[in-house]
């Protein structure tokens, strides 16, 4: 298993710079070349999302909301508790910073790829509508470019499996219920094999019952662990409001240490940032437009301002949410290991010496919501590689894999997915830069001629 890590480590120092290119330098032409636009229309996005404009006419399956939860049930979970966790845990608490320099980056990144999943949306070998990157390459780019979505759909089979949340989620079993003490000594192990078997029966359930229950599902889970963990941590912070205001402090600070003692100084500490915020929201991914090119639209702005909102949430919000809580209960200094740890110290810390507890269970949902999602994206990967059919046989490879990352090391889990969602950046974020002039076409004409009867409205 070591001998795998280091392979994987060695590859991502190769694949991680062109990602760091691609999303951060990709994502900076983006913002400039759409002038702010979609920045400015926050407001209107969300009218949208809460159905303001929705018609039941229109083609696809799922409405706004539910194309958001979904997607956000995908990114809101163990990223934003873990993934932080282990940015502040490898560069210190400056990496936060740069975890919303790439957030604010990838809201951009989002409009345009999410818009491009409407506009380039294309029927499957049954018959279905479908959209996402491998259609907005092979349709937009021209039958040339297939190579490119064939390779997106490989390295999705990869990063679209959920054995980091499986893993992090049996951490945190581990470390708050602690078996060994409070049931059987079964041992490690096979604690963590057994707590893999029940995320793998419970997720089969939900998983095979398609896109809409999946939608479902994530719309109804998504707003109540949101809210959940929001309370919480509004209830820390009103606990400790002393401590926001230097913990913010060390942020900024620590964001502009050229000694921060990381991989590689102060370039080392942006490329963590960078790496932490694209697992958190995955904005440059090509995951969300799969979702989002399901909507009931015939509008593919409309559907980039509403996926533009997933970063905010996800990123601005939740990641800053749990950085804080991090930073103020000293956690950062305490941890020992490269994981959910030092969220959990945080927590229990806080929160009377329960809210570890509280945490396990909100977790379970973040868990739950995110191994619902992703196994949808794996789905429509490998039905593109073969047909509806075969795609359909994923699952059973996906729920296969849950109980494997029950068991495995953290850090070849880690260095896994990271590796595999730089593999699908490159693909996806040359395809949104090559067709970003043609979204910004239906930019101008969706303002130009739609925004003043919608202002209207808002007014």
């Amino acid at each position: 298993m070591d001998a795998f890590n280091d392979v994987l480590v060695g590859l991502i120092s190769f694949f991680e710079v062109i990602m760091l290119v691609l999303v951060v330098g990709g994502g900076l032409f983006l913002v400039f070349y759409s002038r702010l636009v979609p920045y400015r229309y926050f407001r209107h996005a969300i009218g949208i999302t809460a159905g303001k404009y929705d018609d039941p006419n229109d083609p696809g399956e799922v409405s706004h909301l539910q194309a958001l939860s979904a997607a956000v049930a995908a990114t809101v979970g163990l990223g934003n508790i873990s993934g932080v966790a282990i940015a502040i845990y490898r560069g210190g608490p400056g990496v936060v910073f740069w975890i919303w320099m790439t957030a604010l980056i990838g809201m951009s990144i989002k409009f345009y790829s999410c818009s491009l999943a409407i506009m380039y949306r294309d029927s499957d070998k049954d018959g279905k509508l479908q959209g996402g990157p491998m259609y907005y390459i092979t349709q937009g780019m021209g039958a040339k470019a297939k190579p490119l979505a064939q390779f997106f759909c490989i390295a999705g089979l990869v990063g679209f499996l959920g054995v980091f949340t499986v893993n992090q989620f049996t951490q945190t079993f581990w470390n708050v219920v602690n078996p060994n003490e409070t049931i059987a000594d079964l041992g490690e192990f096979n604690w963590k094999l057994i707590v893999g078997i029940v995320l793998s029966v419970i997720t089969s359930f939900v998983i095979f019952g398609g896109l809409k229950k999946i939608a479902n599902v994530a719309s109804t889970i998504v707003p109540f662990m949101v809210i959940l963990y929001f309370l919480a941590v509004v209830f820390i912070m009103a606990t400790n409001l002393e401590e926001i205001v230097p913990a913010f402090k060390l942020i900024f600070s620590e964001a502009f240490n050229l000694k921060t003692a990381i991989e590689g100084g102060f370039w080392g500490l942006i490329m963590l940032g960078v790496r932490r915020a694209v697992f958190s929201n995955e904005a440059g991914l090509g995951s969300a437009p799969m979702f989002h090119g399901q909507s009931k639209t015939k509008e593919p702005v409309q559907e980039g301002l509403v996926a533009m909102l997933g970063p905010f949430i996800d990123t601005i919000i939740v990641c800053t949410l749990t950085a804080i809580v991090i930073l103020l209960s000293g956690a950062y200094l305490e941890a020992q290991n490269d994981g959910i740890l030092m969220t959990l110290i945080a927590f229990e810390k806080t929160l009377f010496g329960y809210g570890d507890i509280l945490l396990m269970v909100i977790v379970a949902a973040f868990a739950l919501s995110t191994l619902f999602t992703y196994s949808y994206y794996g789905v429509k990967c490998l039905s593109f590689l073969t047909n509806p059919k075969i795609g359909k046989w994923f699952n059973i490879y996906y729920i296969a894999s849950i109980t494997f990352a029950a068991i495995a090391p953290v850090a070849v889990v880690i260095n896994l997915i990271d590796l595999a969602y730089a593999l699908m950046c490159i693909p996806n974020m040359i395809a949104v830069l090559y067709l970003a002039p043609k979204v910004n076409k239906e930019m101008a004409l969706y303002f130009g001629k739609a925004i003043e009867p919608i202002n209207k409205k808002l007014n």
